[in-house]
């Protein structure tokens, strides 16, 4: 159980994939002017990660590597991916029509979110058992949200303060985006210290 829980608040807070290892910038950076759409695409996200990660375990262990194909693991947890993605826009088209126009262009890039792809093949690379891949997929995708909700508050910050002209738009969100990233490398080293 210890070791579930240091997964968990590992992969919120130390190892973050946003703000920590610069995975998911593209929906980070565009879709988290609004608080709403930062949530509604961190919840898309986070299911897709919990997801992706439930189905590609099994493929990896049952089929690839058992047969060879390990090589073959990039190629195939993309397609995988892709497919969950299109199963997730189906769906809240179908049943949040309102979340799914508010998402607009960014949830089919979920697809190409490398943040995705990264804890699939990051649960094979810690050999991870299924279940500790699940809670790191959960963690990641908390971290996403955390990460995604604290950062739309920087951004209306941002949008109401009195900015030079050549920081407006994306310069300033940027240095913003840095800034909020080294916060976060200061949780290096507590987790394992309290629970280690």
């Amino acid at each position: 159980m210890n070791q579930l829980i240091i997964i968990l608040l590992g992969a919120v807070l130390v190892n973050n994939v946003v703000l920590t290892q610069f995975l998911g910038i593209c929906p980070f950076l565009g879709v988290s002017k609004k608080l709403d759409s930062a949530v509604g695409m961190s919840l898309a996200v986070t299911f897709v990660l919990i997801l992706a990660s439930a189905v590609t375990f099994p493929i990896y262990h049952g089929l690839l590597e058992s047969n060879g194909f390990g090589y073959m693991q990039t190629v195939v947890f993309i397609l995988v991916i892709a497919a969950l993605v299109q199963l997730v826009e189906i769906i809240l088209k179908r049943y949040v029509p309102s979340l799914h126009k508010s998402l607009g262009i960014y949830l089919p890039l979920i697809t190409t979110n490398c943040a995705v792809l990264g804890v699939t093949i990051q649960n094979i690379d810690n050999s991870y058992t299924f279940v500790e891949s699940l809670f790191y997929a959960f963690g990641i995708g908390m971290g996403f949200l955390l990460a995604m909700v604290l950062f739309s508050g920087v951004r209306q910050r941002i949008d109401s303060a009195p900015i030079p002209k050549f920081f407006k738009g994306m310069p300033s969100v940027l240095i913003a985006a840095s800034l909020v990233s080294l916060s976060f490398m200061g949780f290096s080293g507590v987790v394992e210290g309290i629970f280690g």
